[in-house]
Order: structure tokens, then sequence, then C-alpha cells
């Protein structure tokens, strides 16, 4: 018999906060709960459509339940039972305390320094956490046009902290980014006389309110990355089943390993119930769901 959303809720804390085992959730599962462990109790989050939007959700249920979601289609604090199909979806409105708008969310919590972490995706990241959502190739001739920033420039500059989800391969770990839609800890200093220099940001910005504002983290399919004192990324963990010479090999850049702390912590069970049950049953955003163990299915079937 089916159990209704509120039998659901009062099953989460009878399940095991364990690690899961392999075979028992898939590398997306494990992803998300690696983005939400980048939540604080007290962040007000600005996420874009997809994974970013399931790691926090999951984060409200787990790790960070007084955190405050931003959509930047104008939704503020939703509660959401299961995900949104994107930013614009009115699921996301559920018992909100406000419905706005873009000049709400950026105008507003954004600019004027209330958001404390920015979730973003992006299509190439460099090694000083610049992202790339916009071409390949000649700006004006791309081999490659992407979709654009649809406000990944703006939330990754003036969010506090930003944690990014990419999908790692040799071409989208790069040393410089083509094109830089959204500056990491480095970028060009723009001369008066028409010439650039490759400078840290804090250096760049300095006097800004946004000096020290920018990427603290970036999850794959692989591993989870930090950022050292200079602005330079290194591996701090690497998933269960992956080892350190493939995540070099899917890396276009002397990636530093000496930082490396050992394995991807796995998803707990009551993380996957989470996941499964509440954030997105749908699977909207997560491909496929494995069978629970036994004993974890007869707590549910009970």
């Amino acid at each position: 018999m089916a159990k209704t959303i509120d039998e659901l809720i009062d099953l989460i804390d009878k399940i095991p906060h364990e690690p899961a085992k392999t075979g028992e959730f898939i590398l997306p599962e494990l992803m998300a709960i690696a983005i939400a462990h980048e939540v604080r109790n007290d962040d007000i989050v600005f996420a874009g459509t997809g994974l970013p939007m399931v790691g926090i959700m999951a984060a409200n249920f787990t790790n960070a339940p007084n955190a405050t979601l931003i959509y930047e289609s104008g939704i503020c604090d939703g509660k959401t039972m299961h995900v949104p199909m994107s930013v614009c979806d009115q699921r996301a409105a559920n018992m909100s305390s406000t419905l706005g708008g873009l000049v709400d969310t950026f105008g507003y919590y954004l600019q004027q320094g209330f958001v404390t972490l920015g979730f973003l995706g992006g299509a190439a990241i460099d090694k000083y956490g610049g992202v790339n959502v916009t071409s390949i190739g000649d700006y004006y001739k791309p081999t490659h046009r992407f979709t654009g920033s649809g406000g990944n420039s703006d939330i990754g500059t003036m969010a506090h902290r930003v944690a990014y989800i990419i999908l790692q391969e040799k071409r989208r770990f790069l040393d410089r980014n083509e094109y830089t839609t959204t500056p990491g800890w480095w970028c060009w200093d723009f001369k008066a006389d028409g010439t650039k220099e490759w400078k840290p940001k804090k250096e760049v910005w300095k006097g800004t309110a946004y000096a020290d504002s920018g990427p603290v983290g970036v999850v794959t399919n692989m591993g989870v990355y930090r950022f050292d004192d200079t602005g330079v990324m290194y591996l701090e963990t690497y998933h269960p089943g992956v080892t350190i010479e493939q995540i070099k090999e899917n890396c276009g850049f002397d990636l530093n390993v000496s930082k490396v702390t050992g394995e991807t912590p796995r998803p707990t069970y009551q993380d996957l119930f989470v996941l499964r049950e509440f954030v997105d049953p749908e699977l909207i955003f997560l491909p496929a769901k494995t069978e629970y163990p036994a004993f974890i299915q007869e707590i549910i079937d009970k």
C-alpha cells in the first residue's frame, strides 16, 4: 500500500544514517549529495536548473534544514516537495515567502549581497574556477555556441561562495577557457591603454564588494575539487571506483593531487531515501534509481 507524504516524512529518521555500499546508489545521487554538503544551515542559496536544484533540496531535508532557496524566476524560500522541472516551474512556489521576478532576485537579493552560496553548472571550467557557458572558438564565428550566461555570471561573481557541478572531460577541464563567461580566482585586468594583464581577481577587484567572492568547490562525475590560496584548483576527493590517474587523464592541466584526503563520502541510506522519495521521485534529473537493500526496504514497508 502506497504511503502518504506524512508517513514518508516520519520514516526519514528511521532510515539508518550509514554509508550505502557499491551498487546501492548511482553516480548522480553521489554528486547530488556531495553538492548538498556545500550548504550551511544559515545559507541563502541561489540555485540553477538541474542537479543544483536536487542538491539544495536534499540539503533542506538533511544537513541544512534552515537554508533559504532562491530561484532566479523570483521564487524565494519555497518548500517544494518534488524537484521542479526548471526554475520557472510553479511547483517551486509551494509555501514560498515571496513571489517576485528577475528584478527582485538579481537586483535585490543578489546585488545587495544577501546570497551566500550560488549553485551553478557550466560547459567548461579552467583551473582558476572560471566558467564558460557562452561559446567555443572565435566569439563571432564559434565552432559551437552554448545557451549563454542565463545569470551564471551574475551569480558566480556576486554570491559570497559558488559551487559548480560539471561533467569532467579533458576538453571541459582546461588550463584557460577560450571564452570566460564567469571569472574565477584569476581574470583579465583591462588597462586604459587597451592592453590587458592576467592577474588574481582579488587584485583586479580590490576595493569592491565582490573581491573575495568566488568558487569554493567543484563536483564532477569523477571527484570533488577545491581552490588553494593562489586560486588554483586541486583535487580533494575521488569518487568510489575512480582512480587518481583516471582523473588526471581527464584534466587539461597539471592537476594538483597532493592534497587528496581520500574517497568522496558515499551517500547514506537516509540520503538516498530523501532523494528518491522526496526530491526527485519522478526521475526528472536523476536518471534511475537502484533498489534499496532488503533491510532498508523492510523499514519502509512496515
